[in-house]
């Protein structure tokens, strides 16, 4: 063995690296590498030489120059075709009048440069068609918007699914719903039931939420109801089916417990709509200086006493079969067949639903399970924050829009509603070179004319218009005159 000096054997890079410590292979890292390098690479502006160069090497574009000096544009394929008396040359450069037809080899590029700076589809469409063409040219801007995920962090939420209202139970008291209220100004909370058949609403004021003190107050309040067969309850800590004593307590009693989605009280919506009604009268007499527990308790006699805007009769009503006395003189009730009820529950719903869901602009969600998705911030720590957190998860389950997601980075399960997620676009495979020419021939008859710069892509008018037109109320013909028989 010979020794040599390091000054006159200089070694490669792999055999001086420390391998006492050796690294995993982050495909992540190199992911991140790879798109620093190909925005680097993408950032370069593309000059009138480098077109033409790309020019003489498009086949396409080769045989589209010697079809218009030949005056053969009846062989071209159909998207060019219906442009070709705009089409014209200069040198080796082919141009529809004054913006430039962009080779295969080119368009991606012009694409990432149309980009930068993050600009939206319609933003990027315009800018794209003042400068340079090519088929389908509105359709790829799209493809990149959405692939982009910087744009998909910042970009608005999904809109919400339809709506899907809740059967009207058979009975009162089998489905109720329960929330807290507050705190108040001297800390204590008000448990809200809601009984979802009656609307009828029980209220108890509780000055610790743990869960023993909640089973303690649902137990007297179900001593005097009845045990209900569901409750719906948000997951607050003493109430989420994971706190075994609140659990046990329901299984003991023979009541399945209803979890909503976190972050989504829309789930529950019942109560929470007595709740704002609640917390509505409180600030009234908070602000007048009165008592709000006897204002409470009055609002309470009213509100159980009135005839619900839903149903039609009033909570205490159908919650025990007979009408309140309160300090307005009343004749003795009649009693309306449960039948009717039902009905005008039905109608009701309906149109709500219908109007709700055309104000939102509520659509099913093309998110399945196996997608790649973004969560939205629920709490933004500053103005800078995007909507959506950038850690990916995996769509694991879609019940509705009831959806459980992993967590690609920890492995840690959340349900979400689909609203909350933002799909993220896989990158599409290129077309083949063949797919071009193939295209001439397709019989025109079958092929509808590719859209220009002009083409609309808006909804029509009368569509649009009846998104947002207010539902007409159902005109019925009075019951006097159901008895009318003609000559």
């Amino acid at each position: 063995m010979v020794h040599i000096p390091g000054s006159q054997n200089i070694a490669d890079a792999l055999s001086r690296l420390d391998s006492s410590n050796p690294v995993p292979f982050d495909p992540e890292e190199e992911l991140f590498i790879r798109q620093v390098a190909a925005t680097a690479a993408a950032s370069f502006a593309l000059k009138w030489e480098n077109i033409e160069e790309e020019c003489r090497k498009d086949l396409e574009i080769i045989e589209l120059i010697k079809m218009i000096r030949n005056g053969d544009e009846e062989n071209m394929p159909l998207s060019y075709k219906v442009i070709a008396n705009e089409l014209c040359i200069v040198g080796d450069v082919l141009l529809r009048v004054d913006r430039i037809v962009i080779p295969k080899s080119l368009r991606e590029h012009v694409l990432q440069l149309a980009h930068e700076g993050h600009p939206g589809m319609r933003m990027m469409k315009s800018h794209l068609r003042s400068n340079v063409w090519w088929p389908q040219i509105d359709q790829q801007v799209e493809r990149v918007v959405r692939q982009c995920k910087g744009c998909s962090l910042v970009a608005a939420p999904n809109p919400p699914e339809p709506l899907i209202r809740k059967q009207l139970p058979d009975q009162p008291w089998i489905d109720v719903a329960a929330d807290f209220l507050g705190p108040l100004p001297d800390g204590q909370y008000l448990l809200v039931v809601v009984d979802y058949y009656s609307r009828f609403m029980e209220v108890s004021e509780m000055h610790s939420i743990t869960a023993s003190e909640t089973i303690s107050e649902l137990a007297i309040i179900f001593s005097r109801f009845g045990l209900p067969m569901t409750l719906r309850v948000d997951n607050g800590p003493q109430l989420n089916e994971n706190c075994e004593e609140f659990r046990e307590f329901c299984e003991s009693n023979g009541i399945t417990l209803i979890n909503t989605i976190p972050f989504w009280p829309a789930m529950n919506g019942e109560v929470e709509r007595q709740n704002r009604s609640l917390l509505k009268r409180l600030r009234i007499s908070q602000q007048l200086g009165k008592d709000w527990r006897a204002e409470m308790r009055q609002y309470l006699l009213t509100y159980h006493s009135t005839n619900h805007s839903t149903t039609g009769k009033s909570p205490a009503e159908l919650m025990f079969g007979r009408k309140l006395r309160t300090k307005l003189p009343q004749v003795p009730p009649h009693r309306l067949e449960d039948e009717e009820v039902r009905d005008r529950d039905a109608i009701t719903k309906e149109k709500g639903r219908i109007y709700t869901d055309a104000k939102r602009k509520a659509k099913e969600s093309d998110i399945v399970e196996g997608d790649r998705v973004v969560v939205k911030r629920m709490k933004k720590d500053n103005k800078l924050d995007t909507v959506f957190s950038p850690e990916e998860f995996e769509v694991v389950r879609k019940t509705g829009a009831d959806t459980i997601i992993r967590s690609l980075g920890t492995g840690k399960q959340y349900r979400r509603n689909v609203a909350h997620l933002k799909k993220l676009e896989t990158a599409n495979v290129p077309e083949s070179p063949d797919a071009a020419t193939s295209s001439t021939h397709v019989n025109p008859q079958q092929v509808p004319e590719t859209a220009d710069e002009t083409t609309s892509i808006e909804t029509p008018m009368d569509e649009a218009e009846s998104l947002t037109r207010r539902t007409t109320r159902s005109r019925n013909e009075p019951k006097h005159f159901k008895d009318f028989v003609p000559y």
